[in-house]
This record gives C-alpha cells, sequence and structure tokens, in this order.
C-alpha cells in the first residue's frame, strides 16, 4: 500500500544495516547502550559485608595452610642440639615454663613453634615434670612425645645383701638425687637388698617403702613354699635364720648347706654359735666390729649372743637377699652340724665333732703357712664386701666341745 510504513522486519533491519554509510557517518563511533544498574539488593551493607568476610576468611586459611604446612616441616626438623642432654622440667611447669627451659637449654630454638605444635597436637595436659634425657638434633616432635610419654632418666640405687638397716639408711642418705629425708631407721630385716631403678624427685622414704613392699611380697612367696618340717614358727623367724645364713657366707652354693647346719641344730636343741650374732649383740646396727672378737666378748651376755642364748636371736642381724631366703626355707638334706673356713673362701661341712676338729686342725695348718698374710678363714668382711664370712668356735682349750658350728677365733678383724 502507498505511503504505509515497511514491516517490522529483522532481516530488513539487518540488511538495511549493512546499507553503505557516508564518509561522515562512517568515522562517528556506534552508541553502545549503557549498563544496567546493579539492583538495590547487591548493593546492600550486609551483602558488602559478608563478601570482605568470605574474603578474608578465604586469604586467613590459605595463610594458615601455608603457615601449617612450613610449620610443619620445621616442627619436624632436626633441632639445635649438638649433643645429648639432660633437662629437668621442675613440678608444677606450665607449657610456656616447659619450652622456656628447652630453649634456655638449647633442646629448641623456636618456642613459640614448640608451643604451636603442642596446642595442635592436644598435648598440652599431657605434658609431665621429670627429668629428661633428649638425644641430639632431636625434633620438637620428638621432643613433645618424650615428655608426653613421660620418658624420665632412671637412675639406680644398688643394695648389698646383708647390710644392716643403719648401713642401709646411710647408702639413701649418700645418693644425692634422692630427695628428703628418713625420719627412723627402719625395723632390722624389713628392707629388701635389690637395685632399684627411680626418677629424680623421688624421696628417700618413698624408697624406703618400696623396699619394705618388696621384701614383704617375697617373704609371703617364700613362706609359702617353705619345707615342711621346717623349725620355724612365723615368717619373721625365717627372716631372722636368713639373716645368719647371709652373714656366714658369702657363696653361693653353700647357702642351703648352711641353713641347714642351723636348722639342724634348732632340731637338735643345739646353740647356733655363730660369730656375726656376737658382733650385731655388741655393735647393733653398725654392722661391723672393727676389731677381732675378744675370748671375753664369746661369752659375754646380750640378746643376740648364740654362744649363750637358746635358737634364734630375737630380730634380725641383717637384711638378708632372696638367696639367702630361699636357702632357709628349703635347707639342704644333710645331717651336717659343724662348719668352719677351709682356706679357700668356702667353708669344711661335718656331721661330727671330730671330723670338725680335723676340719678345724687342717685350717690351722693353712694359716701357719699364711702367717704373713691376713689369714682367709677368719675373715668376716663388712657386708657391702659380702666375702663369705664365717662363724666362730670355742675358745682353743681341752674343755668339751661346744657342738656350734664353730672355728678358732684369730687376729683378724670381723
Amino acid at each position: 500500500m502507498t505511503g504505509a510504513n515497511p514491516p517490522d522486519n529483522p532481516a530488513a533491519r539487518a540488511s538495511a544495516g549493512r546499507m553503505p554509510r557516508s564518509p561522515r557517518a562512517a568515522i562517528e563511533p556506534d552508541r553502545v547502550d549503557l549498563p544496567a544498574r546493579r539492583s538495590a539488593s547487591a548493593r546492600h551493607p550486609l551483602v558488602v559485608i559478608g563478601n570482605a568476610v568470605i574474603s578474608a576468611f578465604v586469604l586467613v586459611a590459605l595463610a594458615a595452610g601455608i603457615a601449617l604446612f612450613f610449620g610443619k616441616q620445621r616442627f619436624e626438623a632436626a633441632g639445635p642440639l649438638a649433643a645429648d642432654r639432660v633437662v629437668n622440667i621442675p613440678r608444677g611447669s606450665g607449657m610456656r615454663d616447659i619450652a622456656d627451659t628447652l630453649s634456655r637449654e638449647g633442646v629448641i630454638d623456636q618456642p613459640w613453634l614448640f608451643i604451636g605444635g603442642v596446642l595442635v597436637l592436644k598435648a598440652r595436659e599431657d605434658l609431665k615434670a621429670g627429668e629428661y634425657e633428649f638425644k641430639a638434633h632431636s625434633s620438637m616432635r620428638d621432643v613433645v612425645a618424650t615428655i608426653v610419654e613421660g620418658k624420665v632418666l632412671a637412675h639406680q640405687v644398688s643394695i648389698p645383701e646383708g647390710l644392716t638397716s643403719e648401713q642401709i639408711v646411710a647408702r639413701l642418705l649418700q645418693d644425692n638425687v634422692l630427695a628428703g629425708d628418713i625420719k627412723e631407721i627402719p625395723r632390722e630385716g624389713s628392707l629388701l637388698p635389690d637395685t632399684y631403678n627411680y626418677a629424680r624427685g623421688v624421696t628417700r622414704e618413698q624408697m624406703v617403702g618400696r623396699m619394705q613392699q618388696a621384701e614383704q611380697r617375697l617373704l609371703r612367696e617364700i613362706w609359702e613354699h617353705r619345707a615342711p618340717d621346717l623349725p620355724l614358727r612365723t615368717p619373721e623367724q625365717l627372716v631372722v635364720l636368713a639373716s645368719l645364713v647371709e652373714k656366714e657366707t658369702g657363696k653361693p652354693e653353700e647357702r642351703s648347706r648352711v641353713a641347714a647346719v642351723f636348722v639342724n641344730r634348732l632340731k637338735q636343741k643345739m646353740k647356733l654359735q655363730s660369730d656375726p650374732t656376737i658382733i650385731y649383740g655388741l655393735v647393733g646396727g653398725k654392722g661391723t666390729l672393727g676389731r677381732p672378737i675378744m675370748k671375753n666378748e664369746i661369752e659375754q651376755p646380750t640378746p643376740y649372743n648364740t654362744y649363750i642364748i637358746d635358737g634364734l636371736p630375737p630380730g634380725p642381724i641383717a637384711n638378708p637377699g632372696r638367696a639367702s631366703l630361699e636357702a632357709a626355707a628349703n635347707p639342704a638334706r644333710t645331717r651336717e652340724l659343724y662348719f668352719v673356713a677351709d682356706g679357700t673362701g668356702g667353708h669344711a661341712f661335718a656331721e661330727t665333732y671330730e671330723q670338725h676338729q680335723k676340719n678345724v686342725a687342717r685350717l690351722r695348718s693353712i694359716e701357719s703357712d699364711q702367717k704373713d698374710q691376713v689369714p682367709i678363714g677368719d675373715q668376716i668382711a663388712p657386708p657391702a664386701a659380702q666375702s663369705a664370712p664365717t662363724p666362730a668356735a670355742a675358745a682353743p682349750a681341752p674343755s668339751p666341745p661346744r657342738g656350734g658350728p664353730s672355728k678358732p677365733h684369730a687376729t683378724t678383724p670381723h
């Protein structure tokens, strides 16, 4: 239709758009539509803050991840300690105190990294006080594991068999690692000689308690397995007999025979006649006389002198060890009633007094040949030496036999 508007045809418009333009129109820039404005909700302050928080969180998480990666590497890397070192962490030390102590001792060089590692491992409440030995170049992880597991440095105290309680207390007081004092001397025979491990901070009273508990447990066990015909009524009497055995010989193979001699004498109502009981009656817990036994001391009345009293002494004369307790509970099956030193550190045993006299004569001959030396058979060494002490006998005289497991006295210290 003439004069009508052409239809709105996109194809036509596109074709028209491709129509050549005038040079002036060609150099003019095309008009571009302005972008739509952001909605009001996108410009809301809460949305802006939220976006900022999320961005910050992402950055912090990224930084933390990087820090954890490098921190873990440093935490597990070799430490600065050039040589093994012992460090004492006092009781009551907190996490920071421990870190400062380790840093001061050169075990670690970054206290805050140590603290961070402890927190990450959730080990803060598991750190234990004590004395620790850290190996050279221990990593912080190794250091933390050592403290958490409580791998404290172990010390030892060794108590030889045959010491008196007073002598044992003296040894404990000489130990520079043990703490505290001992209020009173423990009852004789109540401590078990042995080697005990302990950590720094343990008190001397606690060590005495451990030794007493160990002796009680062992005594119950041995008493339950004693020989059925043993002439002893109580475990305490077993300790008394074992203390005599302990002081009479230091040779393991002789203990059961020495115990048998005493048991046979108890059964026959014979006096035990043991030199160590003379000495204990004279000096008590000091243990040694420091000189020879005098003839008049053999007959000197004391509650412990088995040349005077019948049967066992009223209490132990030392603290016997396991071997002597077992020997006293299960003595050898013999009829021997006598023993005397044989000149070699051991003893000669006899069933009759006549044979015993021959053994004594043999000892005299050996001592005569060794008169310029200390007679071996007459030594009663201090308990710490444990070198086969020997029993006493009647003073040499043409009198009726005493019937004891005895030997002539000599001029050597007991």
